[in-house]
């Protein structure tokens, strides 16, 4: 008789009998009773899918604890970051308000420092004017001293001629008691001409010698008046050229030719006039010294640069567009597409803020755009000297007109985010000649200045 050689799983049954006996499960219907076989390698099978359940579900409630995890730390180190952001930014903005009261500060010490100079220069004028008055009193006393000197003269030689005569007639067939008193009214008479002669010169020298003191007294107050002026016009040089120096560091940092500036806004404001007089006309006042002259004329053309570098600076986009909480989130140059379109250029910076933020002019300057625009959505473009334009993009609403003139720090509109955006915040660009620049060099040139 042939006899049949078990299967493999039969095998592996009677192996597994040991741990997992053969078991059954009954099921009762109404009708009838029927029972399932649960052999060794089913329940193998059963227990180690269970097993592979459970170990998956251990791993991915884990790999879930470790992502919350991990996302609580960078959420937490975000926030710091904003937060140290935030801080730095209220510092920068405390040293910029800073820096603005000590420029107004010196501002005003410079116009007090012009007011004391014209003063001082009223009264060296004025010192001036009573100098020469009293050189033509002096003249005055000179040519009285001189004309009682002659009258003393000319009376000293009367009483010589009175005296030969008195002698001559002595000699004469006159009584001596006749002679005496002709003798004693000559003395008499001389006496009175060389007392009032002796009177008239003590006069005259001590009008001369008041007039030596006042002239001597007047040539002080004019030596210390000038050393005064000389101070002043010192502190007015160093005054402006330490305020000239950070308008031309801004400017270069932009770009931008301060000899090319002053000679466009004096093209502007070159207005001169009057009516013509004859060269010879005066005052009633002194001229004051070549050099005193020069150095003020030069302290007038550096105000006069200062004053026109600072109109001009109000001209280019050195002003913040955003002035309440905001961060950057992007900056100017090639970067990602945020709507997953490759690498794509960034012609700006984009201002992250809330919505309906204020958003000013950077610069003075005429709307040439104030309506929608492909991708910028509600766009506003100013148009500024020297081939200078800004452009703010993404806006929620807009507050000017085409062909307004706008002012530096003038509200133009509200943050939003319209247009090809993903956000609330504001894309600003500052193009020159039409060809974008980073706007970060505006913005950092003028941190110390505006």
């Amino acid at each position: 008789m042939k006899t049949t050689r078990p299967t493999i799983s039969a095998r592996m049954n009677h192996a597994l009998e040991r741990f997992l006996p053969e078991r059954r499960v009954f099921i009762r219907s109404e009708q009838e009773t029927r029972f399932v076989r649960l052999r060794p390698l089913t329940q193998l099978a059963a227990l180690a899918g269970g097993g592979v359940v459970v170990t998956w579900s251990i791993l991915a409630t884990a790999l879930v604890f470790m992502a919350a995890i991990g996302a609580g730390s960078e959420r937490a180190q975000a926030l710091r970051e904003q937060a140290l952001y935030e801080t730095r930014l209220s510092r920068l903005a405390q040293e910029r308000d800073s820096r603005g009261q000590d420029a107004m500060i010196a501002q005003e010490r410079f116009t007090e420092a012009l007011g004391q100079l014209s003063q001082l220069q009223t009264l060296l004028l004025n010192a001036e004017d009573r100098n020469e008055e009293l050189e033509r009193g002096l003249a005055v006393l000179q040519k009285t001293i001189s004309r009682t000197l002659a009258q003393r003269d000319e009376a000293e030689a009367r009483a010589a001629s009175l005296q030969g005569a008195l002698v001559t007639a002595s000699g004469s067939a006159r009584p001596p008691e006749a002679r005496g008193r002709d003798m004693e009214k000559t003395l008499g008479f001389l006496s009175i001409a060389l007392t009032e002669t002796a009177t008239a010169r003590a006069a005259a020298d001590a009008a001369a010698q008041r007039a030596a003191e006042q002239a001597e007294k007047l040539a002080r107050n004019t030596r210390e008046m000038a050393l005064r002026n000389d101070q002043i016009l010192a502190t007015l040089e160093d005054s402006v050229t330490r305020g000239m120096e950070p308008l031309k560091k801004m400017l270069r940092s932009a770009g931008v030719s301060t000899d090319q500036i002053l000679g466009t806004l004096r093209s502007g404001y070159s207005g001169q006039g009057g009516p013509l007089m004859p060269e010879d006309i005066t005052t009633g006042e002194s001229a004051p010294s070549a050099d005193m002259s020069a150095r003020a004329n030069f302290v007038m053309r550096q105000l006069e640069e200062l004053q026109l570098t600072r109109q001009f600076a109000e001209k280019l986009p050195f002003g913040m567009p955003v002035k309440t909480a905001f961060r950057f989130t992007s900056g100017f140059g090639v970067r990602t597409d945020p709507f997953g379109k490759g690498k794509r250029m960034h012609a700006g910076t984009d201002f992250a803020g809330a919505y309906g933020s204020p958003i000013y002019a950077a610069a003075d300057g005429v709307v040439s755009h104030a309506g929608p625009s492909s991708g910028y959505g509600k766009m506003v473009s100013l148009r500024h000297a020297l081939g200078r334009e800004t452009v703010y993009g993404h806006l929620s609403r807009i507050r000017v007109k085409m062909g307004q003139k706008v002012s530096r720090g003038e509200r133009i509109g509200d943050m939003g985010s319209t247009g090809r955006s993903t956000g609330t915040h504001l894309h600003y660009e500052v193009r020159v000649d039409r060809k974008p620049v980073n706007p970060m060099t505006y913005l950092k040139a003028a941190k110390n200045v505006f």
